[in-house]
């Protein structure tokens, strides 16, 4: 299997950069059985069934990306030179964090984030650092809050910056669980109104959390595919979702989590006949075409990137030749690619 089957011709004018307004105005490519329609999100009532079972991530975006200057004491004095730094997760030293330029930084230098927060470079090792704050806890969540910037998309912060609208836009309705340095992105199109739709018509809700990583955004650098190791992310299905989820598949109901995140993270903790488990750890699941699903019925989700890991994914639940013919109507009819894009929800 090789990498290059996996790529496709995308216009860049088809990368969004905000997203649509108001979020449930998003179109929908609704792919079921052998069909292809083009509705909005706003249509989802109408097209999902009573006792459907929606599984959504509950993880809650972080403004992970700091700009700053490092300070380093020279024979003339002390010098600063600016950088760039995008958190990755805590660690028992501090933060473990992406920073440009990296090859300048020195173990003992500060970096200064405006007036509300600082940190010491505690280490440097395998292209990351690791960063010790002069805040913690909830000092440290207010200090981020007041000079951090949502961690958009490489593709997007490639063409704009990310601003004070990004810290609405860039995270969902139900975001509880702090945690995640880039957003579940199917999920960005749901709103207060359309969810109390969904379950005045019988639609159950089922939270889990998977705290997604910068990793996701990362390359697959192999041709052939099936020797690509995933990053691991942490996550968490409880007790009651676990439940949940057993409970309508014995009822003959469809699983749809929301957002590639949900899927992997529920068939982490699936076993081979399908039985939820309660699961609390980190999943570095890849899932590929030969994958058997042990518990999803479908997916909505958002259009990827040629040649990634998400496009493999979706693959793998519709089948190579169908998810083409998918993409190729999406790209003739201008859909919205990417996490700022338009959506599909597949059935197969």
């Amino acid at each position: 299997m090789k990498l290059t089957d996996f790529d496709f011709d995308l216009p860049p004018a088809l990368i969004a950069t905000r997203p649509a307004r108001p979020r449930t105005a998003a179109r929908l490519l609704l792919a079921e059985g052998e069909g292809i329609a083009d509705r909005r999100v706003s249509d989802l009532p109408g097209i999902l069934r009573a006792g459907d079972v929606l599984v959504l991530n509950d993880t809650k975006v972080i403004p992970a990306r700091l700009r700053g200057s490092r300070t380093r004491a020279t024979p003339q004095g002390d010098a600063t030179a600016a950088i760039e730094v995008t958190l990755l997760e805590p660690v028992p030293d501090g933060w473990r964090a992406l920073a440009k330029p990296l090859r300048k930084l020195r173990a003992g230098e500060a970096i200064r984030f405006g007036d509300a927060l600082s940190a010491e470079v505690v280490s440097i090792a395998g292209g990351e650092v690791c960063l010790r704050f002069d805040a913690q806890g909830d000092a440290f969540d207010a200090a981020l809050a007041q000079v951090g910037a949502m961690p958009l998309p490489p593709y997007i912060a490639a063409l704009r910056p990310p601003d004070a609208q990004d810290h609405q836009d860039y995270q969902t309705v139900w975001a509880k669980r702090k945690g995640a340095v880039a957003a579940p992105t199917a999920s960005l199109h749901f709103d207060a109104a359309l969810l109390g739709r969904l379950a005045a018509m019988g639609i159950e809700f089922v939270h889990v959390t998977l705290h997604v990583g910068a990793g996701t955004f990362l390359p697959v650098k192999v041709e052939d595919v099936t020797t690509h190791r995933m990053h691991a992310e942490w996550g968490e299905v409880g007790q009651d979702a676990a439940e949940a989820i057993n409970r309508a598949r014995a009822q003959g109901r469809r699983i749809i989590p929301v957002g590639t995140t949900a899927l992997r993270l529920i068939e982490s903790a699936a076993g081979p006949d399908g039985r939820m488990q309660p699961f609390r750890g980190t999943t570095d699941i890849f899932i590929y075409p030969g994958y058997r699903f042990r518990v999803t019925d479908g997916l909505m989700t958002n259009f990827h990137l040629p040649k990634s890991t998400l496009l493999m994914l979706v693959s793998a639940l519709m089948g190579q030749d169908r998810i083409r013919a998918i993409y190729d109507h999406a790209v003739r009819q201008n859909y919205r690619f990417f996490s700022y894009g338009d959506a599909s929800l597949l059935i197969p």
